[in-house]
Parts: structure tokens; sequence; C-alpha cells
């Protein structure tokens, strides 16, 4: 075990200084997207950026983040107040000494990321042929991969069409990103041939196989394409529910045992296998009882498919022998199931020698093997951007309607017009130039008029569902006349969105992902609500003068006294905050921007929370974001706060602060947040902003009030739905990752988390942890009460004081027990189970696991030691040795010796079911574990430190332990190990997060708040869009659709009363100053209103059985428990399902005679009954009679005084209200809904 260092080369938590590997902690959240190898040949791409106003610099930004190998920007154009609209770098200085544009973004360009190269081509040449076709470009030695022109007003037509011929015959990838107005236009072009590797990104399937049969004569009734009947077929049974493939996937074979060891790494397709069944049998196929069958061999579920066929075809046979002759011509009705969980192997001569063997060794199979989907490369041809000006006959639109309605080809026509009017003027169209415009359109109409001839050319004619049909229609003049007039304008949403579109686009050049299909446009011609000429100009030179000539000086000055409150400020929140700042939201006297997030700058943020840098890291990430958009727009009112929204802050965010808004905005990464602040906005009735990213993967939603469906209305989860079955954690795991989870759920949680917290609650308040023991579970018990019992002992063997060395040989005995003794314990148990049974254990995806051995170690072992000691060494206040030799040496002088092994005689769970077995019969050692510790003094016990897992910090041995863990799991069960990435990813429960993604959906959004500054809102829903887009996988999944309208909730009510409501919707019900309703009173006043019993009412949204108002209480009033003159008892049956024991005494008084001494005692229990119920009447009633909201906080506030009390009391004492629940019913008995009563009381 000594020597040179060897081992924990991949570690973190040794690595200090120098050592660390600061760009890979940049781009963590990257890899998880990407995966490891993309991101490394991302390091190969250089590229050249053509402009860098609004679009330029955010693709730029966006470039730079995800960690290219060099970016070269280019833009000469001086700066002018107008750019800082959108060009987030530019600066007043900037502005008034006339610098180019890509200089003045270069500094801060470059502080994005220092290990990306960055510099500014500076040529009076502008773009040649020469500097294109470079070989050293940045000095990296690597030519230029992608070219990005992010403006049509960049270059002649010439220029722009040589530039991507140029790059088209060299390799080189050519995009457009183009804003003018309210248009925005993507083009893409990888050239002649283009090798995708990997077209969406998608994890592929990596199943386990857990049978494998060969069929030799396939029967009728299983069906696989393409195979006959009688054919012989491989049939693979994997052990997951659904495999997830299609007829023609790929797969390779991967840890195939034996004598099937030669298929080992041999590609194969596979088809899906599907047995028919009568369409009578009515098979549930998502049923219990067809998925238990699927358990079967493949020719048990024939057999018994045969059965069933042949009785139904037999009933079938006998109806037609009676039937016409019309019926006699029926086919016996049959239907196909597909048997998710098998596949069909389709082998080849050519398969079958590559491997050296016969198809019959499958009939070998016993154990093991595992099959992993292969995506074949494809290879796409795109079209110049020449052809595809003229011959794309119906462009696409973002949104689906306007691009079957053929929207996109006046856009097109627009593009051209507008290159030769520069040609022909050797300008480009002026801002609300009429003339410029109308030469534009009759350009246009020229181009469309020269088309009408040639096949597959854009023109205007009529499209119907996507399709051109060849018939003339006028061309939009309007749109195209627009398009001129706004051509030297951009919005800083839509340069977002195309800024990081475009930047994915790039991201492909590396094979990973589709490229779009060529050109996609988007058209927002509602943003221009109001051309009058004095409000939309004259332009005096303001940083807003592009936005104020689009959407007016109106627009601007309500966009100053906006109150936005801004929820998280991460990645979205970033983006959020500078578009608005860009904007110019919150600038005047009565606007404001409130930011709010709990989180600190990590270093993992910064590769797309753009707004921080690295001496911001450990900083509030509200605080920062404030800090840097403010200096961008001193303007701006804005106010960071560190506090979390929820229903703990409802004291800070008062009614007062959410009535005062005019917008909340999320930026938020949890369900539960996104609903918490949705309940607000349906509260508050104001409109709400949400977006979401995983990887590649947006989608964006605007909620506005009485208008659209809310947040809630969806059934969005943060639960994990792919749950992994505890006994193949436990005992039987087959894949990685259960490897992982189980180091996660068992290893790291059992010894760092709960032990310690069980520890330190019983050191400090014994009496505490009995109580709090008593309510767990038999399991949690004995796990808890072995903790603590280990840690006293692990105190006593080191003298009272534990040090390194004591936390050393405790990681030891870990070890041994983890990865050896309870290994050897499963094998011989199952060993055993065999010879009693007959049967083999060890099958399908059952492995047979093997012991470390400390005398023939492995690197893992030391790994182990280093990471577990280290962090035992954390929990008791121990220094950490990080320095590896050191620790070997300790290692050394400590003396581990590995323990004998011999069966044990506890029992061994080897069950397959779900539930985890605490150990057999464990009540009579738990007794004696508590009878132990209530002996002990817990004032001698050592502090103890549990350690809440933190997946970003290195130093901590977290990661480190996970990995180790997982990989010695590994190794026990001949399992491939994990890559310390992969366990920090599946562990941490890491969210892939891009900035390419994270820029695009903002932009978007941030156009949707312009719509709504508008008032477009009072116009419709369908002015507003939503987005579901996947920019990894082409074309057809850039979607946006226009919001649901809400959803109706029926009341049961009849007319005139309302049928229907919405989650918008709340019944107001106002008392007069001083005469608050009672309880009873509101009762009366909901039975009147709505013709209906009120059953119950209670706090709105509670769970509880707590209630303001039940209807049973109220039926206690006539209840009655008495003894009359003779000494007979009268008790209303109802007393008897609130006080059971009093039936007896009730039975008895009834049998006994008068003068029998037994009486007394049974005449106590109805007396004491009789009390009870008094007393509960008297209080039914005070409380019926009493304030509705003196009955509220009586049932609501909390018993104990502390913080809750002061939180309710709070809250209480600012409201003038209760928000109330009610459930009632008809005379007929159905159930009511109605909405939230908000009850307003004044005092």
């Amino acid at each position: 075990m000594t020597g040179a260092v060897s081992w924990g080369e991949w570690m973190g938590s040794w690595k200090v200084g120098d050592a660390v590997d600061h760009e890979a902690e940049r781009i963590d959240r990257q890899k998880a997207a990407f995966g490891g190898d993309t991101v490394a040949r991302l390091k190969d791409l250089n590229v050249l950026i053509v402009g860098c106003g609004g679009v330029g610099v955010e693709t730029a930004k966006n470039l730079i983040l995800s960690n290219l190998g060099g970016v070269q920007i280019w833009d000469p154009s001086p700066c002018r107040a107008a750019d800082r609209g959108t060009n987030f770098y530019v600066t007043d200085s900037d502005v008034a000494s006339g610098v180019g544009r890509a200089d003045a973004s270069l500094s801060e360009l470059r502080s994005l990321n220092p290990f990306c190269r960055v510099d500014v081509h500076a040529s009076d040449d502008g773009i040649t042929d020469e500097y294109v076709l470079g070989k050293d470009v940045l000095s990296t030695g690597r030519p230029f991969a992608a070219i990005v022109v992010t403006s049509l007003a960049l270059m002649s037509k010439a220029d722009l069409l040589r530039i991507n011929e140029t790059a088209r015959a060299n390799g080189i990838a050519f995009i457009l990103a183009a804003n003018h107005g309210v248009t925005a236009s993507i083009f893409s072009d990888f050239g002649p041939q283009h090798e995708i590797a990997d077209a969406t990104g998608e994890p592929t399937q990596t199943l386990a196989v857990a049978n494998v049969e060969i069929i030799d004569s396939k029967p009728a009734l299983l069906d696989i394409h393409g195979l006959k009947e009688g054919e012989k077929v491989v049939i693979v049974t994997v052990a997951q529910a659904e495999h997830g493939l299609d007829d023609g996937d790929v797969v390779t074979f991967d840890d195939m045992r034996d004598s099937m060891s030669s298929f080992n790494g041999k590609a194969v397709k596979v088809k899906r296998v599907a047995i028919s069944s009568p369409t009578d049998a009515k098979v549930d196929s998502n049923g219990v009882v067809f998925k238990e069958a699927l358990k079967l061999p493949t020719s048990e579920v024939v057999t018994n498919f045969q059965r069933q066929y042949d009785f139904y075809k037999s009933k079938f046979d006998e109806e037609q022998a009676s039937a016409d002759e019309a019926s006699q011509k029926k086919k016996f009705p049959l239907r196909t199931i597909t048997m998710f969980n098998r596949l069909a192997l389709i082998l080849d001569d050519e398969f079958l020698s590559s491997a050296g063997v016969s198809v019959d060794v499958f009939s070998s199979y016993q154990a093991g093997g595992l099959l992993n989907q292969i995506r074949p490369p494809i290879v796409k041809e795109y079209r110049s951007l020449a052809e595809t000006l003229e011959t794309t006959a119906v462009p696409q639109m973002l949104r689906g309607e306007e691009w079957e309605a053929g929207k996109g080809i006046d856009i097109h026509l627009s593009i051209a017009a507008v290159l030769d009017f520069y040609d022909a003027e050797g300008k480009w169209p002026g801002i609300h130039d009429k003339a410029d415009a109308g030469k534009v359109v009759e350009l246009a109409k020229g181009i469309s008029e020269a088309r009408k001839g040639t096949d597959g050319s854009c023109w205007a004619q009529s499209v119907s569902w996507g399709f051109p049909s060849g018939d003339d229609r006028d061309m939009d003049a309007d749109s195209v006349g627009r398009f001129a007039r706004l051509f030297q304008t951009e919005l800083t949403g839509l340069c977002a969105y195309l800024g990081g579109a475009v930047a994915q686009e790039v991201i492909k050049k590396s094979g990973k992902f589709t490229p779009i299909d060529q050109w996609i446009h988007h058209d927002e011609p509602v943003l221009v609500a109001d051309e009058c000429s004095s409000n939309v100009g004259p332009l005096f030179g303001s940083r807003y003068d592009h936005q104020i000539a689009v959407l007016g000086k109106d627009f601007q000055a309500r966009l100053a006294n906006r109150r936005v409150f801004l929820v998280g400020c991460g990645a979205l929140g970033c983006e959020y905050l500078k578009g608005l700042a860009l904007m110019g939201v919150g600038t005047g006297k009565d606007g404001k921007v409130w930011c709010t997030d709990m989180d600190r700058i990590e270093v993992s943020n910064l590769s797309r929370q753009f707004l921080f840098r690295q001496h911001d890291v450990g900083s509030p990430k509200s605080v920062s974001g404030a800090r840097i958009v403010k200096g961008w727009n001193p303007q701006m009112n804005i106010e960071a706060l560190e506090k979390r929204v929820g229903d703990d802050s409802e004291d800070f965010f008062s009614d007062k602060f959410w009535e005062s808004l005019d917008l909340c905005w999320n930026a938020l990464d949890n369900v539960q947040a996104r609903q918490y602040t949705d309940s607000r906005c349906l509260f508050y009735s104001k409109p709400l902003l949400e977006s979401g990213t995983l990887g590649t993967k947006c989608n964006s939603e605007v909620i506005l009030p009485f208008r659209t469906s809310t947040y809630n209305d969806g059934k969005e989860s943060d639960d994990n739905e792919n749950q992994i079955a505890m006994c193949t954690l436990r005992s039987f795991p087959y894949l990685p990752k259960h490897c992982i989870e189980f180091a996660k759920q068992a290893y790291f949680s059992d010894y760092f988390e709960f032990g310690p917290d069980e520890y330190e609650t019983f050191r400090k308040d014994n009496m505490t942890y009995f109580e709090q023991l008593d309510a767990m579970e038999a399991g949690e018990q004995i796990k808890s009460l072995r903790m603590i019992t280990f840690f006293i002992d692990l105190q006593k063997e080191a003298g009272g004081k534990i040090d390194f060395d004591a936390c050393v040989r405790v990681a030891f005995n870990r070890m041994m027990n983890d990865f050896r003794t309870s290994i050897l314990n499963l094998s011989h148990s199952a060993d055993e189970m065999e010879k009693s049974s007959g049967k083999k254990f060890w099958t399908g995806t059952k492995r047979r696991p093997r012991p470390v051995d400390w005398t023939q170690p492995i690197p893992e072992l030391m790994e182990y030691l280093y990471c577990t000691a280290n962090m035992y060494a954390s929990v008791w206040g121990v220094d950490n040795v990080r320095d590896r030799t050191d620790f070997e040496q300790i290692i050394e002088s400590v003396g581990l010796e590995q323990p004998e092994w011999t069966p044990s005689s506890d029992k061994v769970d080897l069950s397959e079911g779900d539930e985890e077995d605490a150990g057999g019969d464990s009540g009579e050692e738990a007794e004696k574990l508590k009878a132990d510790l209530y002996k002990v003094d817990s004032s001698t016990l050592q502090p103890a430190t549990p350690q809440e897992f933190e997946k970003d910090d290195d130093l901590n041995y977290h990661i480190d332990f996970l990995t180790v863990s997982t990989n010695l799991r590994s190794w026990n069960y001949d399992i491939k190990n994990s890559a310390r990435h992969t366990v920090k990813v599946t562990a941490g429960r890491i969210i892939p997060a891009l900035a390419t993604t994270t820029a695009m959906v903002c932009g978007l959004v941030d156009i949707e708040y312009c719509k709504l500054v508008l008032g477009l809102q009072s116009q419709g829903r369908e002015n507003f869009l939503n987005c579901n887009i996947n920019l990894a996988a082409g074309s057809g999944n850039f979607t946006t659709f226009s919001p649901d309208p809400p959803v109706p909730i029926t009341t049961g009510l009849k007319i005139p009363h309302p049928e229907t409501f919405t989650a918008w919707d709340k019944i107001e019900i106002a008392c007069d100053a001083g005469k608050e309703m009672s309880v009873k009173q509101l009762v009366e006043h909901l039975e009147k209103s709505f013709g209906v019993t009120v059953d119950r009412i209670f706090q709105f949204g509670s769970q509880d059985d707590k209630a303001v108002y039940n209807a049973i209480d109220k039926k206690k009033l006539e209840w009655d428990v008495s003894i009359d003159e003779a000494g007979k008892p009268h008790v209303s049956e109802g007393v008897f399902t609130q006080w059971p024991q009093i039936r007896m005494a009730a039975t008895m008084l009834g049998r006994l005679p008068p003068t029998s001494g037994q009486r007394k005692m049974f005449v106590a229990q109805v007396e004491n009954v009789k009390k009870a119920l008094d007393a509960t009447k008297l209080s039914f009633q005070t409380t019926f009679e009493g304030p509705v909201s003196n009955a509220y906080s009586a049932i609501y506030r909390p018993e104990e005084a502390g913080e809750k009390q002061d939180y309710f009391d709070a809250l209480a004492g600012a409201r003038d209200y209760v928000n109330l629940g009610v459930h009632c019913h008809t005379d007929e008995e159905e159930d009511i809904h109605l909405p939230l009563v908000k009850f307003e009381f004044k005092n």
C-alpha cells in the first residue's frame, strides 16, 4: 500500500491551489447537458461573429459562456446611444468617444470566461476570404468552425453571399441571425454534407437482460414485423417494464458472460415483439395481470394466449355457423398488444460469423448482460443562402399557424427586397422613412412577380396547411413596409432570443444535435400598436430610441413606472434583470423592480449566470445582480432582497406589497415555489410570467388574470417518477445508477446525515430523543439506536476522545462490513437457498457478488479509506489529513487487519419485494439498546456535526466518497465504474443548464412583457405566446402557441347561480365596520345566497380536519345524555360515535335493578360523558355565535408560544380578512364546489 501515490488522481478533495481544475468547475452544469465528449470538442471550435449590436453581443456572450475554443468579433461601427438599448456592454463614454461596437464590447466579453479566447478582428478590409480561411485563429492552431452574421445591415448582398459560399466550400458552418424591428430571422447552413452524431441528445437506453430464449418456430400469435410464421427467432426479455425502442433501432451487447462473451461490443438491430389477442378478451395491457404474465418465459406467454385465442375463436365460429350469409364474411377480430419488455434480435450470418458462434449459443444464457442503445450517425445536406432565399417556397414561422398560412413568404420577400434596396440606393431603409419603405415594397412585388414561373420559389401565393397552392395572392404590403420602416431597429427581447438560438446552432458543429432546416422567422406585428408619428418619433438620441420607434413614447412612459417583482436571480433571473434594465423598467418616480434570491453565487453558476464573475463567488445573487444592472442603467429603481417567497414570509411580502405590483415574474427552479407565487397572483389578480429550462429544452407561460389557465392548473411535480425497487438497490444491483443511488441513500445518508443527527439529538436532550423515537417506524428505530450506540462505543474505544486514527479504524470497519462481510453473508445465504430449493439463484439480472480483499488491495480501497476517514474527521471536529502521502503513512501506522469471516447467524434478506427489512425480529434488540442508552450520561459525550450534502464543494469529500463507494459496490457486482461527474450529476440531482437555452426563452418572455405593458390582454389571450422549444432537435421542435383559457370548475349549482368558475374567481363577503358576522350568520348567508347546506367552513387550501364550522358539531346540540327518575338512561345515538365507552354503561344501567350496588360506577360514567357533551355544546355555541375571525384564530393559531405563534399574530394583526373554503351540498345530497371565500371584516 506504500510507495508512489497511484490512487485518487480523479479526486477533488486533495486538490488545492494550482491542482484545482477551475475550468471544469465552471462548466459542470453544461457538461451534464452535453456530455464530456461534446464539451471537449467545443474547445476545438473557433467562431467569427460579424456584428456587435444586440444580436451580436448576445451570441458572443452565450458562446463564450459555452466555453468554446475562441470567439472573434467584428464590428467597426461607432457606438450610438440607441445601442445601449440592446448591447449591455456599451457605455455612455463609448457613445461619446465613437469607439467601434466590437472594441467597446471586448473587455466585458473577455471577462465572462478566462478559458475562452476572445478578440476583435481589426481590419480595414472587413471580412475577406483570406481571413475567413485562416488556419490559426486566435493562435489556437485551428481555423474557424462557424461564422455568425448578426444583422442584414452589416454588408452588401454580394458580400453576404460570398462569405456564405466560402464557408460552404470549406466546411465552415454559416449562420445568419437578424432582428429588424419586430421580425427575427434565423438561417442555418452546415454545408453540402454534415454528419450528425447525436440527433437529439436524449439519453440512450441501457437495458438489463433478464432472459434470452430461442423460439425455434415463431408461433402465429407472436407478431414481429418482417418475420414469418415458423422462422427461428431469438427473443430477449429485459428487466425494465418498457424498453423504449422501435423497430430497426440498434443496440450493442455488453457484459455478456461465458460462451456469449464474444457478442460484447457487437451491434445488432432489434424489433418489437407483440402478441395477438381476441378483441373480445379485452386484455388490459396496463393492468397488473398482464404485467405479471409478462414475467413468464415467452413460450408460456404464447401458450396462455393460445388458450385464450382458441376459446374466443371457438365461440366466434359457433356464432358464425348460425349467422346469415353477410355476417359469415366477418373476420375474427384481433388486436395486437406490444410486449414492451421484449425485443427480437435480428441476427444475420455476418453478425454470427463475426462473433464466431451459432445462434444456438443463446440457449446457454444464465445471467447478466446489457443491451446498450446506439444511434447511427445521420448525414444531411444543406443549401446555400442564395438558393434558399429564392427557393424556400413556404419559410417556417415560429408560430405554427402562421407557418401553415404562409406568413413567412412576406418576410422572405422583405429580406430579398431590402438587400436589393441597398444595392440600388447605397444605404439601408431609414427608420419610419415612408419613401424608402415604398421603394422596398415595390422591389418585393417585383421579386415576387419574377419568381412566379419558377417551381419551388418563394413568391406571393396562397398557402393552405403549409402547402403552396400556386394561386396568386396579394403580397402583404403592410408587413413588407413595416419591415422596411423598422429595419434599423432592434428589440432586446428578440436579440436575446436570437442570440440563444444561434449560439446553440454553432454548438451543433460539434456533431451534437440537429441543425434547423434552414430558415425560421418570427414576427410580432401586435407590438406595433400605435404608429402615430408623434408617438413613435421624433427620436432624440436616447438609449431607448429603437424601443420608442417600435412601441412608442407612451409605452416607454408606462414601462418606466411599472412595479415588477422578480423571484429568483439565477440563470433565468440574470437574463430577466438584463432585459428589465435595457428596456428601462422601473426608471420612473413610481416605478420599481424588486428581486429576491436566498442563494449565494457558486463557481458552477458562472457558465450561465452571466452577470457574475469569479470575484462574486460567495456573494448574494440578488445583491450582485441588482448592482450590475443598476450600473448599466443608473435610473433604474431596484431593490435586492435575500428572502424566501413562501407561506412563511407573508409578513414581509404583505398585502400592501402584492397589491402595489403590476407583475410577478418567476425565475425559479422548483415546482413548489412556482405553485406558491402562482397562488399569490391568483389571489391578488396579478399577471405572472413563467419559464423554465432543462438542458436544451425550455418552456414559457403567460398567465393573465381571468383570461388564461394558471400554473397550478397543471400537474407538474418535483417527485421522482422512476423510483428503483429497494430490493434491487439493497441486494441485486445490475446498473451503475443502482450503485450510485445506494451509495447516496444508504452509505452517505445513514453514516453522515441520519446517524450524527440522531446522535446529536440524544446527546443534547435524551428525553426528547426517546419521545421522537417512539414516533418512528420499527426499521428506523433500530437503525437510529444502532447508530447512536455505534458512536458511543467508538468514543469508548478511543478513550473518550476521537482522533484521526480512530476515524481511520471506523472507516476500515465500514469498508469491511459493506464491501466484504455483507457480500459474503449474502452469497452464503443464496447458496444455502439453492441447496434447499434445487433452483439456481443467480439468474437473470441477479449477479453473484464478490467480496473485496484487503490482503489483495485494489486502488479503490485506499480511496475509500481516505474519503471516509476524512468525512468522519469532519463529523467529530478532527483536523483533516488532505495530503495523500501523509495519509498512507497513517494507514501503515494504524495496522489494519482484515477480520476473519464466519457465516452470520442473522437472517439475510433475499426477498425481491420493495420493502426494507428491518433485520427480522428486532424488537428485543431495540429494547436492549434503549435500556443501555438510558444509562448513558450524555453530558460526557463528544459533539458531532452532521454532514449536510453539498455537491459543489470538492474539499468536503462528499462527491469523492460517493464516487468511490459507488465504484466499490460496482466492483462487488461486476458492474461498470461510474465517472466522478456522473455520480455528481446523479446523486446531486443536478439539472442540466445552458446559457443558450436560458437566453433564448428569456428573450421570448421579454417580448410577452412588452405586450402586457401595451395592454394587449384586453384584446384577447391570442395575442400572447407560450413556448415549448427543444434547441437540440431541429426545426420541428420550435413550438409556440397561445395560452389556454382558464380551466372551468363546475359548481354543481343551477341557474341563476353560477354553473362554473375558475381559479381566478373568489366570493368576497364584506362586513360593515364593527359589525362582523358571526359564524352562524356566515353559514346562513352562504346557504341563502347559493341554496345549499353548508357542511364545513375551513382555512382555504387546508388539508387537515380542522374547521371554523362543522355541521357535525352543530348536530351535537341535538344530542342528549340523561338519566330519568326511574334510573333509565337516555343517550342519543350520535353520542356513541364520539364516546363509545358509554354504550356499555347505558346497557348495564338498563339491565341492573335500582338497588344494585354496581349502578353507581355506570352512573358516574354517564354523568362524565354528559359533562363533556355539555362542554362541547357550550364551546360550539360560543364559537357559532361569535365573530368569524375569533373562530378562525381559535382553530388555526398555533398552540405553543414561539415563532409560529408570533408569525400568525403578525399576519392576523395586519389583515382584515380571512380566506375560507366551503364544503356544501344541495337538498339532493349533491356536492357543491364554491371558489375561495374572502371574508372581510373591519374592527
